[in-house]
């Protein structure tokens, strides 16, 4: 059974080749994931169609194969300790990691530096991988006959691999090839930059009635829903309770047209395995504080396995990241085009207020709207960051809608 890439969108033409979770010759169970494979929006890992013995990797990691190419083969009929490499009848390109024991990444940067060769290498990892400490070793190991090890016929290694990573020295360097996903996210980032006008507002909120009711409902909600009441629910709730009164935020220009959006798609950042990632809340005006509460944690669980389907990363009509989580005081987000708006949540501190002619301590956070001024006036958005505020410092309204 040949295994192709899937179809991941209409968008996707072609994809990476990550890390092999296989070697050939092993057995394989129905679903077991065999690759991780990088497209330009996610990573995710391909599962096996069906039980059997891997018998060829046919792409390499690093290689960009188009969507419906062949990457391996599984004999389906092959049993445990009969897997038969036999060559599909077409020519394939053989991975160089199936022939050798697998190399953790560090150790496979130190060996492209040092010029050690994974033949010359004593593995010690788990399962016989080889570590960045097992390569140091044969590096400072005494000279001796050196090992050849045979070169895969057809394609040629990746650049990454032939590249010294890491320079020697006191001002060292090291070179790291952009992933698929960072280089558009690179991409999609400087074109904000350059076609849309960006402009962010700042205001504060105090977060006390938020927090008071986190305290007061704490324990009944983690019991009956099996999640915590975080903050990010009362944000989500409380920017579609501005969405509403200002929909030129949860719009986008398309062409010489303004599209208005009258649902409300949140897309909410999470840090992922390859960095940080926005799935989306679709329909977030119909979700409930818990259903938003569980449907996020969820999110985050999956994105630091890469499990979150393209779907879920697609789409969304406005944004809420929470630099806050990282320290982060006051930042001036970047919109995800084609949406107009997205939210900056920061760091949580006590901070000195005036509060009816006195001074008080209150839980502070600094809150920033950036904004597509081509389609969003000045006075939109500052009212609408505004009515975030106003929300906050009184939930009671996402209640009475007032």
């Amino acid at each position: 059974m040949e295994i192709k890439v899937p179809s991941l969108g209409e968008s996707i033409t072609e994809v990476e080749i990550g890390q092999w979770l296989v070697k050939e010759g092993d057995i394989v169970s129905k679903d077991q994931n065999l690759v991780s494979i990088e497209s330009e929006k996610a990573t995710m890992e391909l599962p096996a169609p069906a039980a059997g013995g891997l018998v060829r990797i046919v792409k390499a990691k690093g290689s960009v194969v188009k969507i419906g190419e062949v990457i391996a083969v599984i004999d389906t009929e092959a049993k445990a300790g009969a897997v038969v490499a036999s060559a599909p009848t077409t020519p394939v390109e053989t991975a160089t990691a199936s022939q050798a024991p697998r190399v953790m990444p560090a150790a496979e940067r130190l060996m492209a530096e040092s010029g050690v060769s994974a033949g010359s290498v004593n593995p010690s990892g788990p399962g016989g991988r080889i570590l960045k400490e097992d390569v140091q070793r044969a590096a400072e190991a005494p000279a001796k006959a050196p090992v050849v090890t045979p070169q895969p016929p057809a394609q040629p290694a990746p650049a990454a691999a032939a590249t010294p990573a890491k320079s020697k020295g006191p001002r060292a360097e090291e070179i790291v090839p952009m992933t698929r996903m960072r280089r558009t996210v690179a991409t999609r980032l400087v074109e904000a930059q350059q076609t849309a006008a960006l402009l962010t507002t700042f205001n504060e909120v105090d977060l006390s009635a938020v927090m008071a009711l986190r305290k007061e409902y704490q324990d009944a909600f983690t019991a009956k829903y099996g999640t915590k009441l975080g903050f990010m629910s009362f944000f989500v709730k409380a920017s579609i309770d501005a969405l509403r009164l200002y929909p030129q935020v949860n719009a986008e220009i398309r062409g010489h047209d303004i599209v208005y959006h009258h649902y409300h798609d949140i897309g909410v950042a999470v840090g992922g395995g390859k960095g940080l990632v926005v799935p989306v809340l679709r329909n977030a005006e119909r979700m409930s504080f818990a259903e938003i509460e569980l449907a996020i944690t969820d999110f985050g669980k999956r994105a630091k396995d890469n499990k979150l389907t393209l779907e879920e990363l697609q789409g969304g009509t406005f944004t809420i990241s929470n630099g806050g989580v990282y320290g982060s005081m006051l930042s001036t987000p970047i919109v995800n085009p084609p949406q107009s708006g997205i939210l900056g949540m920061h760091a949580i501190q006590d901070r000195p207020v005036a509060r009816e002619g006195q001074v008080v301590i209150r839980p502070m956070m600094y809150l920033a709207l950036t904004y597509d001024h081509r389609i969003v006036d000045g006075r939109e958005g500052v009212s609408f960051l505004k009515r975030i505020k106003d929300v906050l410092e009184n939930p009671a309204r996402l209640l009475l809608e007032v």
